[in-house]
């Protein structure tokens, strides 16, 4: 849906001057926050001929960028030599350089803090820092999920507080980015875009600048449809996982695999979509962005069940998980107490280096909390980095016969492409697979038990 300004911005104004600009692809275009979302974020940009300005806090990463070394490897290391070569590229630690940007793009967490309420200090610091340096002429565009009503409520009246007017000085809009990380028949400029601006100006030049970005950008009426919609996106995910997460425990009281009914299920071409259970939630997304909504549910007296029974739901997957494998070392005569556990795979999803929110972390945790002894494979992450809630002290092991062999079961967490599943099979006594990644090796020796 296209919506157009009822006010033609006149001649010379801030909003013609921007315009003038992105058409004319001048526009520099400044990025804050250059992690997961910002830095494909910033290729795609780059790769759509405009100057880029790319911001970050943590001066490490911009030294890398500088050098052409990318610190998220899942991008591959073409991208930060492409930029680090590139004179319409620049990284900065310097705030202040902002005010150089025309167009400032968002791209910052958005955490929940400890009682799973939003946690906007990184938007909110991020918004701060830019309103030191606002002009007539700039647009700012939020990237982060978070909250219906967070650009209009929080960001506008701070980026107002210096006395420039919205949809005539300055302009700002609402644009949830969707990065799959790992995900290779797709990039930021392959996948749709959605935009809605605080006012028709704003939402104009936003869609200005994303329909010269992006293979295909939608028009929304208002920021808070876009807002909202984001949340949707990952809430229905998040309900459909904790309902096969919820079957998959039943199923297996009844002896029933989960896998084989979700394969019989997905024959029919209609009417259902599959879903699959795991370990628990992973990433930025969908362990987080629910309670986004159900915090803003209750602000406004109303409960929101669904989600936060999925919640509930996919929270106990790593405390159910460590009880399979209890009780199936309990079965060989051991107990989880003193036994020896390597985990394979602690990225949150497949063939990345992405720990965030990962549930391998709690469920080392517990393991460790139980009297395990724990190593982990990953050929993705060779040392388990510092977490927001966790602090594990661990160094990937190489996947070795004698290695595999020594421990009193292998966990499967995360199932990348890259380990030999055969191999685990042959030497392994226990597996406690958690992924389904051990119904393609043709027979183990190991026994398999599914969590």
């Amino acid at each position: 849906m296209t919506v157009t300004s009822s006010q033609p911005a006149a001649q010379d104004s801030p909003a013609q001057q921007l315009r003038e600009r992105l058409e004319q692809r001048t526009a520099v275009i400044g990025i804050v926050g250059l992690g997961y979302v910002g830095l494909p974020l910033a290729r795609a940009v780059h790769a759509a001929g405009y100057p880029v300005l790319g911001y970050d806090v943590d001066a490490a990463k911009v030294a890398s960028l500088g050098r052409g070394e990318n610190y998220l490897t899942h991008l591959g290391d073409e991208l930060a030599q492409t930029l680090a070569t590139s004179d319409r590229f620049n990284a900065t630690a310097d705030a202040a350089r902002l005010a150089e940007a025309d167009v400032i793009l968002l791209c910052v967490p958005t955490p929940l803090g400890k009682h799973h309420e939003p946690d906007l200090s990184f938007v909110l610091n991020s918004t701060r820092m830019v309103a030191r340096v606002l002009r007539p002429g700039q647009l700012v565009v939020l990237e982060s999920t978070t909250y219906p009503g967070t650009t209009r409520d929080e960001m506008l009246p701070i980026l107002a507080e210096g006395g420039l007017a919205c949809g005539s000085d300055f302009f700002l809009a609402y644009s949830p980015e969707r990065e799959d990380p790992g995900r290779p028949d797709t990039t930021t400029a392959t996948i749709p875009k959605l935009v809605g601006g605080i006012d028709d100006v704003s939402g104009d030049l936003a869609m200005l600048l994303y329909e010269s970005i992006v293979a295909e950008a939608h028009r929304v009426s208002r920021a808070e449809i876009a807002e909202a919609a984001k949340l949707l996106e990952n809430i229905y995910r998040a309900v459909n996982i904790a309902m096969v997460n919820e079957l998959k425990v039943l199923f297996t009281e009844m002896d029933i695999d989960v896998w084989e009914v979700i394969a019989a299920a997905s024959t029919k071409p209609f009417g259902f979509q599959p879903f699959f259970p795991g370990p628990g939630l992973g990433g930025h997304c969908i362990p987080i962005d629910p309670f986004y909504l159900t915090w803003k549910a209750k602000e406004i007296g109303r409960t929101t069940r669904f989600i936060e029974l999925a919640g509930e739901i996919n929270n106990r997957m790593p405390e159910y998980v460590v009880t399979r494998v209890a009780e199936a070392l309990n079965d060989d005569g051991k107990s989880l107490r003193d036994a020896s556990v390597c985990v394979l795979g602690i990225a949150y999803k497949p063939d990345i280096d992405d720990i965030r929110e990962s549930p391998a972390a709690e469920i080392i945790d517990r393991l460790v909390a139980a009297g395990c002894t724990v190593a982990y494979h990953d050929p993705h992450v060779p040392v388990f980095p510092r977490m927001r809630k966790h602090r594990i002290d661990l160094a990937s092991v190489a996947l070795t016969e004698p290695e595999i062999a020594k421990h009193d079961c292998v966990l499967v967490v995360t199932d990348h492409a890259a380990v030999d599943y055969d191999l685990v099979g042959r030497c392994a006594c226990l597996v406690v697979d958690t992924r389904n990644a051990m119904s393609a090796v043709v027979g183990p020796r190991a026994r398999v038990v599914k969590a």
